[in-house]
C-alpha cells in the first residue's frame, strides 16, 4: 500500500482525539486561551452538557483579522518562541482551535483594544470560512456548536448531559482557584448559574467560594521552599476529610494538573491521621523554574514530569506534616456543627415535663481510680518496643477546683459522661473528649517516638531468603540498605540479579519477607523512596496503642482527666486517633447560647 500525505482536516481530527476528549476538554482549552490573553472576566455558557453549545466570552487583548485567520490553523501560536523548555503560559501547542474546528461548528469573534470594529471567522467541520467584519466588544467570543458532529462515533462515548455539564463546572472551579483575580461566570439552559467574583490577591477567599466556608474555617496555610521549588496553598485539618478526592486541587506554575506524584505525596503526608477510605481536602500550588518541569507530556497538558521528583515529593510531605504539627490538632468545625444539630431540641410533649427517673444521665462518681490506668502496655508489647515506648503515665495535678486558663486550650475537666467522655470547660466554650481515642493517640506517639529513637531490633533468619529481581531493582534496594537496616531489615547483594534477606524486624514476627522486598523495590522504582516497611511498623505500633490505652468504661478522677488534657495539648497529632477519627469536639460559648436562643 503506497504512503500518502493525510489531509489537513483529517490531521486535525486525529489531533482532536487527544486534545478534545469531551466538552470539558474544549472548555479548558478555551478558558486557558482567555487567561493567556489577560482576561479579568470570563463567562462560560453551555447547553446540552456542552455538546450542543459551548460559548466562552472574555475581555482579554483580542485579535485582529490576520491573527484570527492564523489562530485556526494548526501549530500557529503567539505563546512560544524556539525554547520548549521555557513555557510560561497555559497554552502553547497551537492545536486546540483547529482541533475543535475540525469536529464542530466553531465561530470566533474578536476585537483588539483600540480597534474600531471586530472580525469574525468560522470553521465548520474542518472547512475554513473567510474572515468578515463583526460587531463585538473588546475581547473574544468563541462559540462551539454541535461538538463532534463531524465525528459522530465520538458521541457514542459521551456521558449524560448532566455528567458533561458537571465536568465543565469542575474545569471552571479549578481555573477559578488558580486565578482568584479573575471573575468567572458559568451559566446555561442545562444548569444553574455559577459565579465566582474576583477576590484579588485573597486566594483563601476564592477557595472558600469554590469549596465552601467550612474549608476556610478548617484550613492550614502551607508555605515552604526547598532548592528553588516553592509550595503554597491550604490543607484541611485531618478531621476535616471527605469520602472522595474531588476536593483535592493541585497547580504547577498556575496550571491545574492531575499528577500522581503530587497525590501520592499528599496521601503520605496525611498517613496515620485520616481513616482508610477518607481523603484530605487540599489546594496545593507548586512554583518551580520552567526548566525543571515538563508540561509537554500529553496534548491535554494535565500531566507533568519533574526533573527531580524526590525533591517535589519530599517538599510536599515535609511542608504539610510541619503545618499539621503546628496547627493541625484543632478539631474540625464540622464536628461542632454536627453536635449543634444533635442538641437541637425536639418538640416537647404538652404535659408531663422532665422525669429524673427517665434520664439516662447520672452523677459522676470519683470513689475509686480506674483499674490499670497509667500502667504500661501489655508485656508482649513492651518486649517488642523500646523502653520509652510505654503508655504515658499521668501525674495527678495539685488542684482542687480546676479553672480554665489561657495557656490550656483544652480547658479544665468538669465531668465524665458514660465513663468515656470527658467534658472540659475552656475560656470561651467547652470541649468533649473521647478518653479512649485520645489516650490511644498518646500511646501511639510514645511508641513511635521510641521506635524512631534507635534502630529497630532485628531477628536473623536461619536460612537467608533469596529474591530474584531485575538488576536495576537490586541496585536501588542495595543503595537503601542502611535505611532498611535501621528498620530491622537486613539485605545484601546476591549476584547481579538477586538480593539476600538475612534479617527481618522482630516486631513484625513471621512475615512474607520476599513479598515485602518486592513491594519496596516497586516503591523505589516509582518514587525513589520506600515507606512500606515503616508503614507496617507504624501500623503495628497503632495496634499496640489501641490495646494499651485506657479503655472506655473506666472512671477517672478529676486530676487524671486534667492530666490527660495537658498531655493532649503537648502531643502533636492528638486531635485525631490512630484511625483518623477526632479525639475531641469543641463547642464555643456563642454556639451554646444560640442553642438556647440567647443570641
Amino acid at each position: 500500500m503506497p504512503i500518502k500525505q493525510l489531509s489537513e482536516t483529517l490531521i486535525n481530527q486525529i489531533a482532536a482525539g487527544e486534545v478534545i476528549e469531551r466538552p470539558a476538554s474544549a472548555a479548558k482549552e478555551l478558558i486557558e486561551n482567555a487567561l493567556d490573553a489577560g482576561a479579568t472576566r470570563i463567562e462560560v455558557a453551555t447547553a446540552g452538557g456542552g455538546k450542543t453549545l459551548l460559548r466562552v466570552v472574555d475581555n482579554g487583548c483580542g485579535m485582529g483579522p490576520d491573527d484570527l485567520e492564523l489562530a485556526v490553523r494548526r501549530h500557529c501560536t503567539s505563546k512560544l518562541d524556539d525554547n520548549l523548555l521555557d513555557i510560561r503560559t497555559l497554552g502553547f501547542r497551537g492545536e486546540a482551535l483547529p482541533s475543535i474546528g475540525s469536529v464542530a461548528r466553531l465561530t470566533i469573534a474578536s476585537r483588539p483594544g483600540g480597534a474600531s470594529h471586530g472580525a469574525e471567522i468560522a470553521v465548520i467541520g474542518g472547512k475554513l470560512q473567510p474572515v468578515r467584519p463583526a460587531a463585538v466588544n473588546q475581547g473574544t467570543v468563541v462559540e462551539v456548536r454541535d461538538l463532534f458532529f463531524a465525528t459522530p462515533a465520538r458521541l457514542n462515548f459521551m456521558k449524560t448531559e448532566r455528567a458533561e455539564a458537571s465536568a465543565i463546572a469542575d474545569v471552571v472551579r479549578r481555573m477559578a482557584i488558580a486565578f482568584p483575580g479573575v471573575r468567572f461566570v458559568l451559566s446555561g439552559s442545562d444548569r444553574t448559574t455559577l459565579e465566582f467574583p474576583s477576590t484579588g490577591d485573597d486566594r483563601l477567599a476564592r477557595i472558600a467560594q469554590v469549596l465552601g466556608r467550612d474549608f476556610r474555617d478548617n484550613a492550614i496555610e502551607i508555605d515552604a521552599e526547598r532548592e528553588g521549588a516553592r509550595l503554597t496553598g491550604f490543607a484541611g485539618v485531618p478531621t476535616f476529610n471527605r469520602g472522595n478526592s474531588l476536593q483535592q486541587y493541585a497547580f504547577v506554575n498556575g496550571r491545574p494538573v492531575q499528577d500522581k506524584l503530587i497525590w501520592s505525596a499528599l496521601r503520605a503526608a496525611y498517613a496515620e491521621t485520616i481513616p482508610q477510605g477518607r481523603y484530605p481536602v487540599a489546594v496545593l500550588s507548586l512554583t518551580v523554574d520552567p526548566d525543571v518541569v515538563d508540561v509537554n507530556v500529553h496534548p491535554a497538558k494535565s500531566d507533568v514530569r519533574f526533573r527531580d521528583p524526590g525533591l517535589i515529593r519530599g517538599l510536599i510531605i515535609g511542608a504539610i506534616r510541619q503545618a499539621l504539627a503546628q496547627d493541625g490538632d484543632r478539631a474540625s468545625t464540622t464536628g461542632a456543627s454536627g453536635l449543634m444539630r444533635a442538641f437541637r431540641p425536639e418538640p416537647q410533649r404538652p404535659h408531663g415535663g422532665w422525669s429524673a427517673a427517665a434520664s439516662p444521665y447520672r452523677p459522676m462518681e470519683f470513689d475509686a481510680p480506674p483499674r490499670g490506668f497509667g500502667e504500661a502496655p501489655q508485656a508482649a508489647f513492651a518486649e517488642m518496643a523500646t523502653p520509652s515506648a510505654r503508655a504515658p503515665t499521668f501525674e495527678p495535678e495539685a488542684m482542687t477546683v480546676p479553672q480554665p486558663e489561657r495557656s490550656h486550650p483544652l480547658g479544665a475537666a468538669r465531668a465524665q459522661l458514660h465513663e468515656n467522655y470527658i467534658v472540659a470547660q475552656t475560656e470561651d466554650g467547652l470541649v468533649i473528649v473521647d478518653q479512649h481515642a485520645a489516650h490511644e493517640r498518646l500511646v501511639f506517639e510514645e511508641l513511635r517516638k521510641g521506635l524512631n529513637s534507635r534502630p529497630i531490633p532485628a531477628q536473623a533468619l536461619l536460612i537467608p531468603e533469596i529474591v530474584d529481581l531485575p538488576e536495576d531493582d537490586c541496585d536501588r534496594l542495595v543503595s537503601h540498605a542502611a535505611e532498611f537496616s535501621r528498620l530491622g531489615l537486613g539485605i545484601e547483594r546476591f549476584g547481579p540479579g538477586a538480593v539476600a534477606i538475612r534479617e527481618t524486624p522482630s516486631m513484625l514476627g513471621e512475615i512474607d519477607a520476599v513479598g515485602l522486598v518486592r513491594q519496596l523495590a516497586d516503591e523505589l522504582a516509582e518514587w525513589d523512596t520506600a515507606n512500606g516497611l515503616a508503614g507496617r511498623l507504624d501500623y503495628l505500633a497503632a495496634t499496640m496503642a489501641c490495646h494499651g490505652s485506657v479503655r472506655s468504661g473506666r472512671r477517672l478522677r478529676p486530676e487524671e482527666m486534667n492530666a490527660l488534657l495537658r498531655q493532649m495539648e503537648a502531643t502533636p497529632g492528638s486531635g485525631q486517633c490512630n484511625h483518623g477519627r477526632p479525639t475531641y469536639i469543641e463547642l464555643k460559648l456563642s454556639d451554646i447560647e444560640r442553642l438556647f436562643g440567647r443570641s
